[in-house]
């Protein structure tokens, strides 16, 4: 029996190693090192160069086919050699993810089925079981490959790096997530979001408010404080070019990540998509790179002596000093902590806010639980937020009925029986937790927003798999505690002082699937004071 596997690399190595010798044939051409008439004498090399082009292409050919025969009995919509499901995948962000549920509802047992992107096989889950095979598993820890998109951002961070250089940073990185230094940042929480309680008190006075666009210049701030050491003032500046590159980034990764035309660097620097790109790289890589700067030149003049509260960007410098780390390790960690500490929470909290103006017997609840914890104290303490339980359950059943990020991608590193069948090596695996999170068999009434799923009495007998909003496993978000604690302390200002009311109903509001999940269009609430408000 021959034994196949195939990774998205074969391919993506073939195409490059392709486009780079032809280029370097075209510069060779153009600098008058090699002219026309010598290669018209090259009446071997030429024919060898195109027999090896055609042998290595026919290769990939048949390692395609073989693997296409292979998976073909799990469930998929038609596809063709090569170019799979590219004929009729949805190129905008909306359309994928109305696609990518559609075939989850499509093919309801087993809860897996196959998509086609380019030549590249990937087989989607979507079910608590099937998820856990995967994710409790030691062996399949190397991110798929859309991660590789966010390198050129990210660098081989702890988000993108492959298991080898992911298992001794996530040792080096874990302490600095301890709860006693994630304690440490409450008064920031606080503080800005005491700021952004009173811009939403300016801003609905005259009209409605944007959500994502309030709370994402808030966790902005918040994370470039613990993160950095460093107060940006975000709230109070009227554009941020930040915010836009990561927006704009997100947008672009996604539709890159679904044309594989698009992969190789040389051909996307050509296009418009290509130069948008580069422009927010740029924004975001010179703004990090500034405040390290700064931040090396203030501890060097203290002579290292780290007192009171530290960010992370301190501890990561510590490190630097003890050479656990390098300095591009640093970049690409705070590169990371900036976009997963603000973009992912921001969407989070963006979503529990639709939700809760959407239904006054969820907020009155959570309103009368923060007024009998708080009484009339203004800042929430690790006391309080012990004290939260309602809270945290609604929370939760945002994150289950909308989740931050809908799909976690893995890589097989080795031959792998899911679902009954034998899958191999090299095949990507799409964890799509937007139908995990809505499995009739974990869930009843999916659909429904109730937070009462998740208290204790409910949750028993349910699959420890059947809820994996940060991934699970060991190589699930480190910095999950960190964006339950902001998420507490700023839903719980808001709500205190003020009664949300949702403008748009749930079922007008339409996701789209990019790297987080976030509305079609922005969706807007109304407020109705309910306290004073106290000045950070």
């Amino acid at each position: 029996m021959i034994k196949i596997s195939m990774r998205s690399q074969d391919f993506s190595i073939f195409f490059q190693s392709m486009h780079s010798f032809f280029a370097h044939v075209l510069f060779l051409i153009e600098y008058n090192f090699l002219d026309f008439q010598f290669l018209a004498q090259m009446g071997v090399i030429i024919p060898v160069v195109l027999v090896a082009f055609a042998t290595v292409f026919m290769w990939l050919l048949f390692k395609h086919l073989r693997m296409r025969h292979q998976l073909k009995h799990i469930n998929q919509p038609r596809s063709y050699p090569i170019v799979g499901h590219g004929l009729i995948t949805k190129p905008d962000p909306e359309g994928f993810m109305n696609q990518v549920i559609g075939m989850g509802y499509l093919y309801p047992d087993p809860r897996m089925c196959l998509l086609w992107i380019g030549p590249f096989p990937c087989l989607m889950l979507y079910s608590a079981e099937l998820c856990e095979t995967i994710l409790a598993s030691s062996k399949h820890l190397d991110k798929g490959f859309a991660y590789k998109q966010l390198e050129p951002w990210l660098g081989r961070s702890i988000l993108t790096s492959r298991k080898d250089q992911w298992r001794p940073k996530r040792k080096l990185l874990t302490p600095t997530f301890h709860y006693d230094i994630l304690k440490d940042f409450l008064p920031i929480f606080n503080e800005q979001s005491k700021i952004m309680v009173q811009k939403m008190c300016y801003m609905g006075k005259d009209e409605n408010i944007d959500v994502l666009s309030t709370v994402t210049l808030c966790t902005l701030d918040i994370i470039c404080e613990t993160s950095m050491g460093k107060s940006i003032g975000a709230q109070l500046s009227e554009n941020n070019e930040y915010v836009w590159a990561v927006h704009t980034i997100n947008e672009l990764i996604s539709r890159r990540t679904n044309n594989p035309l698009l992969w190789n660097s040389h051909i996307y620097s050509l296009t418009e998509d290509g130069k948008t790109h580069e422009k927010c790289l740029n924004i975001l890589h010179s703004f990090t790179k500034k405040v390290i700067i700064e931040r090396k030149e203030a501890l060097k003049e203290s002579g290292y002596k780290m007192e009171g509260r530290l960010a992370f960007l301190d501890l990561l410098l510590d490190m630097v000093q003890s050479g656990q780390m390098d300095e591009t390790d640093v970049q690409a960690e705070v590169d990371t902590f900036m976009f997963e500490g603000h973009d992912t929470t921001s969407t989070g909290l963006m979503w529990a806010i639709h939700l809760i103006g959407n239904h006054p017997e969820i907020q009155r609840k959570v309103q009368a639980e923060l007024d009998e914890v708080l009484g009339d104290e203004e800042d929430v303490t690790t006391e309080h937020l012990a004290r939260l339980k309602y809270l945290e359950c609604v929370l939760k059943e945002s994150l289950r009925i909308r989740s931050s990020v809908p799909i976690i991608m893995r890589e097989l590193s080795e031959d792998q029986v899911i679902g009954g069948i034998n899958i191999p090596k090299g095949v990507t695996l799409l964890l799509n937790l937007y139908l995990v999170h809505r499995d009739p068999a974990q869930w009843k009434d999916p659909e429904v927003f109730d937070p009462d799923r998740f208290l204790p009495e409910n949750s028993v007998g349910r699959k420890p798999f059947a809820f994996i909003p940060f991934s699970a496993g060991s190589r699930n978000c480190i910095g999950q505690r960190f964006a339950l604690l902001e998420e507490k302390v700023i839903m719980t200002h808001i709500l205190r002082h003020f009664d949300v009311t949702s403008i748009e109903p749930m079922h007008e509001v339409r996701p789209k699937m990019e790297i987080i999940m976030r509305p079609v269009s922005p969706v807007h609430i109304k407020i109705t004071r309910r306290r004073p408000i106290v000045s950070p």
